[in-house]
């Protein structure tokens, strides 16, 4: 974006911020706050659970040590007792955390006007989803290697600061709550030294003076693109449509990448630093992608964690392949970015599910490019990543996502290209 296009979108339009404009209802606001302060009793209720997981354990344990038969006379019973004890403690542990879920996305979609209050709340309620989740799997292979020692076990060493049950605590599990991550451990890598305030000073102001960047890049520049390009939908014109996406992308681009400065750079590493969490690896190059898988295991390390620890990493371990793991893990991840996408706009097109699940075959397609010798496999699928990246993703979505909520709420004067 030039500063030609910058003179020229004030010529046209003049200046197009308002803060009164925005439909900030009181009671989006209200419902936004009650959804967040839902989130830490379902966390208390996932801290019920696992401690009264954690002392059956330590009565099962005491019980096999005083029993005249030993602990290996009769493995088959004990490892039945152990799964019948997961699948009550996993329906328990399902039911909470979905119906938190549920609650949220059920308010969000039906009493929350406000898009942005509704896809913060939605999203602050898919990260707890996905802990509690994590909170459960992980303990349960904590539980099994307390009961189960002689076995050979994968748990880390690291974790024997804080063995299993002693890490079923109230501050445990809220340290997990904040941390920057997705995938729970009894015990993270911490900063030895003290709190830089100036560095999270530092970081929070970047974070606030991107957000307002968005704002008014948002209402500036993006927003007159999307009004013009109603009428092309409407009547389906093609080459209209494709020139007001290729004309959208530029400050879609512009808006993604400040979204992900602010958040991965400089939200997250502020948030680290309070949390003295020592593991600050939220991303890495993934500009330089080689292809389009490569830049699926870069960009978002957090969640990239959770979805190789929690179902990529499980499916293959039970004899499935590593392109069917895969496969689950971009349809499990097109169900959420439709619940992050559709639910706060109160459209469930299936475009943000479907713009997941098209990217298997994009990197089935680039993965060899990634592997070719010298430079030109490798450039041919960054270019393929950012052409990708830039026109059939984003733009599209969004052009596709405000035509639905224009069409239902009608709120937005068209303007005249």
């Amino acid at each position: 974006m030039n500063l030609r296009l910058v003179v020229e979108n004030f010529m046209k339009y003049g200046v197009l911020i308002c803060i009164r404009c925005h439909d900030y209802r009181q009671q989006d606001i209200l419902l936004g706050a009650f959804l967040y302060a839902l989130v830490p009793c379902h966390l208390f209720v996932a801290y019920i659970i696992e401690l009264g997981a954690a002392q059956h354990a330590k009565g099962a344990l005491g019980r096999l040590k005083r029993s005249d038969s030993g602990p290996t006379d009769d493995p088959f019973r004990v490892s039945r007792s152990f799964q019948a004890t997961w699948y009550t403690i996993a329906w328990a542990h399902g039911i909470n955390a979905t119906f938190c879920l549920l609650v949220t996305t059920y308010t969000v979609y039906h009493h929350i006007h406000h898009p942005l209050i509704g896809t913060i709340s939605q999203i602050h309620a898919i990260i707890v989803w996905l802990k509690s989740c994590s909170y459960a799997f992980t303990n349960r292979d904590l539980r099994h290697a307390y009961l189960f020692p002689q076995t050979p076990s994968t748990i880390p060493d690291t974790y024997s600061r804080c063995p299993y049950p002693r890490n079923v605590t109230v501050r445990n599990l809220a340290y997990f709550w904040w941390a920057p991550t997705l995938v729970y451990q009894p015990v993270y890598p911490r900063s030895p030294s003290a709190i830089r305030w100036l560095f999270v000073g530092k970081r929070s102001a970047e974070a606030f003076g991107l957000g307002m960047f968005i704002w008014l890049a948002s209402a500036q520049y993006a927003a007159p693109v999307l009004r013009n390009s109603l009428d092309k939908l409407q009547t389906l014109a093609v080459a209209s449509i494709l020139e007001r996406v290729m004309k959208l992308s530029t400050i879609s681009l512009v808006i993604w990448l400040a979204g992900f400065f602010a958040v991965f750079q400089s939200a997250l590493n502020a948030l680290a630093e309070v949390m003295r969490f020592g593991d600050r690896q939220f991303y890495t190059d993934w500009w330089n992608s080689p292809s389009v898988g490569a830049y699926w295991r870069t960009w978002n390390k957090p969640v990239y964690h959770f979805m190789r620890r929690h179902i990529h990493s499980p499916l293959v371990g039970r004899g499935f392949s590593g392109h069917f793991a895969s496969a689950m893990v971009f349809l499990f991840s097109g169900f959420l970015h439709e619940l992050m996408v559709g639910v706060p706009t109160h459209n469930i097109l299936g475009v943000a599910f479907l713009g997941m699940v098209v990217q298997l075959p994009m990197i089935y397609v680039t993965a060899p490019l990634e592997k070719m010798q010298g430079l030109n496999g490798r450039v041919l699928g960054n270019c393929i990543f950012w052409i990708s990246f830039c026109l059939v993703g984003q733009p599209l979505a969004a052009l596709l996502y405000f035509f639905a909520w224009q069409g239902k709420y009608g709120s937005v004067s068209r303007a005249k290209a």
